[in-house]
């Protein structure tokens, strides 16, 4: 791996009992500093219905921010299908593929990860993480909502908390955003 790498995120959404909260860590690095610790991985889009986040180059994640938007304004903020497209549009534009981004788009109903590779997951247990510590934030969340009460804000508060410990790429400040089905 290159050691001038931008690294560092932690990214976590959790959809259930109509509610989707996602979070994320503040750390960005380049090789082994830390060179911003309160970043902002997260947006609500689409009139604040829809949470995104990001983990890889911002200023990839900005540009497929912005093409998401557009394909929600497309699709009268049809999630499932606003995701396909912009996935098609991700592999099949030369430009777009070589975006170096992962994301997660999610409403109460819906929650996708996608990649530029094509792939879009719909988590079947409502519960994906993405980034250097995405995993552990995972196994954290999974483990909350198996053997707790807690509501899905604070499993992602707490699962995060919990990657901050573990991953040297995350730290502690940390963001959540959550909505509610109307």
């Amino acid at each position: 791996m290159n050691n001038t790498m931008m690294r560092g995120t932690t990214v976590l959404a959790i959809k259930m009992d109509n509610t989707i909260a996602m979070g994320c860590d503040g750390q960005v690095t380049l090789g082994d500093t830390v060179i911003k610790s309160k970043a902002v991985k997260l947006r609500k889009v689409y009139n604040d219905k829809i949470l995104t986040g990001f983990a890889g180059s911002v200023a990839d994640a900005l540009t497929l921010f912005e093409r998401l938007e557009q394909k929600l304004e497309s699709y009268s903020g049809n999630i499932p299908r606003s995701v396909v497209e912009l996935a098609r549009d991700w592999r099949m534009d030369r430009a777009l593929r070589r975006l170096e981004a992962v994301l997660i788009v999610g409403d109460p109903q819906h929650l996708y990860l996608i990649s530029g590779n094509g792939e879009i997951i719909e988590p079947d247990d409502g519960i994906v993480g993405i980034g250097s510590g995405g995993s552990y934030a995972l196994a954290a969340a999974r483990a909350l909502v198996r053997n707790t009460s807690l509501h899905a804000y604070d499993i992602v508060k707490q699962s995060l908390l919990i990657a901050s410990e573990i991953c040297i790429y995350s730290n502690s400040n940390i963001i959540i955003e959550e909505i509610k089905a109307q």
